[in-house]
């Protein structure tokens, strides 16, 4: 195949991509962002909250190393990737028939959402390494930051609908079929994703026997190459993470009594502020290093459960999730794209299973160890007024530690552009004077009174020619 004609396929399929991931956010935002909640709604316990968290992300990540041998076995990322798609858009048919099981539905539930998990975890490592081969390593700051773009205005749109069926459908006192009505639409926007990833073109994979390694060979050399860090590093920031992050829902709900509407619009906050700051994120990491973005991130990203102690003030929470937004925007992308950087081509499927077998891990250890700390919440009643806010300080003291601890060590991969941190914020924020924020909000008030002032001028003639018109007329007269 000539270079024109597989570059031509690459964009074709880099466009499709963009449609697959828009409709698979349909499938975020109606169903997997409303899966605790409905956990809530089906009377979890803090302990199968945590659960719910942490079996289907570790199941997910041993059920994800068979991606190494079915790569070896169809040659083929996207055969793999179809056939698990359509299996895990299935899978919401069981989820929306939990609504109707009395006895043991939560154990149910989470049977269901393992399944669907380790499916997804399966495709995972196959997906990111077919869109690294699609993806030229110098543009996928700015690609997977507009993808993120569009696709995070689409899981926003869905997730407020999503709320409000479920706020119409309780105040009819029918809150299960608001959950029925959001899953189903979920699985359909499954569907038609995985329409889309059938058009997509799959360059050809070619992994050598020296390419191969053990899960024990990886972890051998783990504190010894700079990917292994990375990966250390990021097991034990979602360790300290997931301390957290399985009980915000059930402290909205059980202690500060969020409405299913109040409770969308605190989800969707971030969701918007990320497709906001995802492109301006990957623009400067293009420029200035993964790395650079990577630390930012972390150590804003740090103080987040932190904030949550200070108030229980709903507009307090909205202003806190929008800084979740923008450090989540920034965090994500920059671990995202740091592993194409840290890894080749031939090796990426393995490097990102096994990541995400230590990642699978961290949560677990977390979640359970967030949920002893809610069970022995008696040792700490003295500090604090809630068990919620326990988890929520030993995360945040967590993640401090992590990143003091483990970004120091690692090196960026790129030859970038040197900026301090204190400049980058500025950029990321607002403060630059060419893509600021501040500044597109200014030029769109410019246009705005522009146009206000073409407006005025346009009627001003309207009124001059009226005016004429009268004087003319009784001149006549």
């Amino acid at each position: 195949m000539d270079n024109k004609n597989e570059k031509e396929k690459k964009e074709r399929s880099l466009r499709y991509s963009i449609l697959d991931g828009s409709f698979y956010s349909l499938t975020v935002g109606f169903g997997e962002s409303y899966l605790s909640a409905f956990a809530v709604f089906l009377k979890a316990t803090d302990s199968q909250l945590g659960l719910l968290t942490s079996i289907p992300q570790l199941f997910g990540s041993i059920f994800q190393l068979a991606s190494n041998k079915l790569i070896e076995i169809y040659k083929s990322r996207k055969r793999i990737v179809i056939i698990n798609a359509i299996i895990q858009s299935l899978i919401w048919i069981p989820i929306i028939l939990t609504l109707f099981i009395n006895k043991y539905s939560i154990l149910y539930l989470i049977f269901f959402v393992t399944a669907y998990k380790a499916i997804g975890m399966l495709i995972s490592p196959l997906w990111s390494s077919w869109m690294g081969d699609l993806v030229e390593s110098e543009r996928r700051g700015d690609y997977f930051g507009k993808r993120n773009k569009i696709t995070g205005i689409i899981a926003f749109i869905a997730l407020i609908l999503g709320g409000i069926i479920l706020e119409l459908s309780e105040s009819n006192l029918k809150p299960y079929a608001g959950f029925f009505i959001i899953f189903l639409l979920a699985m359909i926007g499954r569907i038609i994703s995985f329409i889309f990833v059938t058009k997509k073109y799959d360059p050809p994979y070619l992994e050598k026997e020296e390419d191969r390694f053990t899960l024990l060979q990886f972890l051998r050399r783990l504190f010894k190459g700079n990917y292994g860090l990375f990966v250390v590093f990021l097991s034990f920031m979602y360790l300290s993470v997931n301390i957290a992050g399985p009980y915000f829902t059930a402290y909205m709900f059980n202690e500060l009594h969020l409405s299913y509407l109040q409770y969308t619009i605190l989800m969707a906050v971030p969701v918007v502020i990320k497709f906001i700051f995802m492109p301006i994120w990957g623009r400067y990491s293009d420029v200035y290093g993964n790395k650079k973005s990577l630390v930012l991130s972390s150590y804003l990203m740090s103080a987040l459960p932190l904030l949550w102690l200070v108030s229980i003030n709903y507009y307090y929470l909205i202003i806190i999730q929008i800084y979740s937004g923008f450090v989540w925007a920034g965090f994500e992308l920059a671990s995202f794209n740091f592993i194409f950087d840290s890894t080749t081509p031939q090796k990426r499927v393995r490097c990102f299973a096994y990541y995400t077998l230590l990642n699978g891990v961290g949560v677990l250890i977390g979640a359970t160890l967030g949920s002893l700390l809610i069970d022995y919440y008696g040792l700490f009643d003295s500090l604090f007024k809630s068990k919620y806010m326990v988890v929520f300080a030993v995360s945040g003291v967590l993640r401090y530690l992590t990143t003091i601890i483990f970004i120091p060590r690692i090196r960026e991969m790129r030859n970038v552009e040197e900026i301090s941190y204190r400049d980058l914020f500025f950029k990321i924020t607002a403060i630059e004077p060419t893509t600021g924020i501040l500044h597109k909000m200014i030029v769109i008030e410019d246009k705005i009174g522009d146009g206000f002032d073409h407006l005025e001028d346009q009627l001003k003639n309207i009124g001059h020619k009226i005016v004429d018109g009268v004087i003319k007329k009784k001149e006549k007269d």
